[in-house]
C-alpha cells in the first residue's frame, strides 16, 4: 500500500507522471503501456533482491520480466554495458510493444534508458530510481547517456519515460555521503527556480540530512516533490535543451570537469555543489550577481556537509574538460549563472581573468593555479 502519495505530471509530446511516496512497487504495471509482453529490469548486483522482487511482481501480472545486473555506479554507463543489454534484448526477442524498467541510481536511469532509445529505435522505459540524487534529476528530464574516456554523457539521447516511480523507503538504506550528495540537485532546484526550496532546507537540515530519517520525512518529500516540478516545468517546455533546458545545469559545466579529472571518483552531487559556488563566484566577478548570494551558496551547501572548494592545482584539466561541455558552441564558453535567486540566464565567453579569479575563490591548496591555457 503507498503512503502519502504525491504526483508530478511532466507535460510535453509525451506526458507521464513522477510518483512520490513510500512502498511504490506496485504501482509499476499499471504505468507500462498496453500490449507488453516482456519487460527487462537493469539493475546494479547491489539492487539484485530488489529487482527479483520486481520480478516476481511483474511476473504475477502476466508479464515476463528478465533481469540484466549491471556493475555498479559511473562504470556501467559505457558502450560495452550498453551492448551487454542489447544482447540480453536480441536473444529474448524483444519487440517495439515491450518494455525496459531502470532500478537504481542516476547511472543506472541514464543507462537504462538509453537502453531504451537506441533498441528498434525506442521502446517504453520505467524509472525506478533508488537515490536521491536519481529522483530529482537524473530519472526525470528524458535525457539519456552514457560516457566515453573522453567526457561524461558524451554520448546520449533524449527519451522520456512513461513514468517515474521514487519511492522513498530506498532512501533508508543510503549510505549517508551519498544521500547528502544528492541534496546538491535539491539545493540547484532552489537556486535556479524555487526559493522555497531553500528555505526548508536552511530550516530543516537535520532532518534532512540522515537518510532514515529523510526516508520518512514530509519535509524531505515536498523537497523531492518541487524538485521534480522545477524540473517538469523545464523539461516540458525544453525537451531537447534548445534554450531553456540548459538552466537545469547551473553549477554542472565546472562539476562536471571535476567529475572527468577525477575520473568519476567524486560523488555528482559533491562537483555540482562546488560547481555552483564557482558560477556563483563567477557571475560576482562578472558585475552579475550580489555578494549575498554568493554566500547563501556557501552557507546552505556547506550546512549540508557538501564541498564549496577544490583543489587549486587542476586548473588545465578543469578548463579542457570545459571546453568539451555540451553547453560549449565552438570555442566559446557557456556557464549558466544567476542575477539572484531564481533569475538564472547565461554568462557566454567570460574573459580568461575572470575564470581563473573565480577558480582562486573555490581552490583549497596552496598551489597557484597555473596560466590559462588557450591552445
Amino acid at each position: 500500500m503507498t503512503e502519502d502519495l504525491r504526483r508530478v505530471e511532466v507535460a510535453g509530446e509525451q506526458p507521464y507522471p513522477v510518483l512520490i511516496g513510500r512502498h511504490l512497487l506496485g504501482e509499476l504495471p499499471g504505468l507500462l503501456r498496453p500490449g507488453v509482453r516482456k519487460v527487462l529490469i537493469v539493475h546494479p548486483a547491489a539492487l539484485a533482491t530488489t529487482a527479483e522482487a520486481v520480478r516476481d511482481d511483474l511476473a504475477a501480472q502476466g508479464l515476463e520480466a528478465l533481469l540484466a545486473e549491471v556493475p555498479d555506479a559511473e562504470p556501467q554507463k559505457s558502450a560495452q554495458v550498453a551492448a551487454f543489454c542489447w544482447q540480453v534484448l536480441g536473444q529474448a526477442d524483444f519487440t517495439r510493444s515491450d518494455a525496459i524498467v531502470g532500478l537504481g541510481g542516476g547511472a543506472t536511469t541514464d543507462l537504462a534508458g538509453f537502453v531504451a532509445s537506441t533498441w528498434l529505435r525506442g521502446v517504453q522505459v520505467v524509472q525506478v530510481p533508488t537515490t536521491l540524487l536519481a529522483m530529482v534529476d537524473a530519472a526525470v528530464g528524458g535525457k539519456t547517456g552514457i560516457n566515453t574516456v573522453e567526457g561524461k554523457n558524451l554520448v546520449g539521447t533524449f527519451h522520456p519515460p512513461v513514468g517515474v516511480l521514487c519511492d522513498l523507503a530506498a532512501l533508508e538504506s543510503m549510505p549517508a555521503h551519498d544521500h547528502v550528495a544528492g541534496l546538491g540537485e535539491v539545493v540547484k532546484c532552489g537556486f535556479i527556480a524555487d526559493p522555497r526550496i531553500l528555505e526548508l532546507v536552511e530550516q530543516h537540515g537535520p532532518e534532512i540530512t540522515d537518510p532514515v530519517r529523510a526516508a520518512h520525512s514530509p519535509v524531505l518529500a515536498e523537497l523531492v516533490e518541487r524538485s521534480v516540478a522545477v524540473k517538469a516545468r523545464v523539461v516540458g517546455e525544453d525537451l531537447r535543451e534548445a534554450g531553456l533546458r540548459e538552466i537545469l545545469n547551473y553549477g554542472h559545466t565546472f562539476g562536471h570537469a571535476i567529475e572527468h579529472v577525477e575520473r568519476y571518483s567524486w560523488r555528482h552531487g559533491a562537483a555540482v555543489s562546488v560547481g555552483m559556488v564557482f558560477v556563483a563566484e563567477l557571475a560576482r566577478l562578472a558585475g552579475r550577481l550580489d555578494e549575498s548570494v554568493v554566500a547563501r551558496h556557501r552557507s546552505i551547501l556547506s550546512g549540508l556537509g557538501l564541498p564549496i572548494s577544490y583543489r587549486g592545482d587542476r586548473w588545465d584539466q578543469l578548463y579542457a574538460a570545459m571546453r568539451r561541455d555540451k553547453k560549449t558552441r565552438g570555442d566559446l564558453l557557456r556557464f549558466v549563472v544567476l542575477e539572484d535567486v531564481a533569475r538564472p540566464t547565461r554568462l557566454e565567453g567570460p574573459d580568461p581573468t575572470l575564470l581563473l579569479a573565480a577558480y582562486a575563490e573555490v581552490s583549497e591548496g596552496a598551489t597557484t593555479p597555473r596560466s590559462l591555457s588557450l591552445g
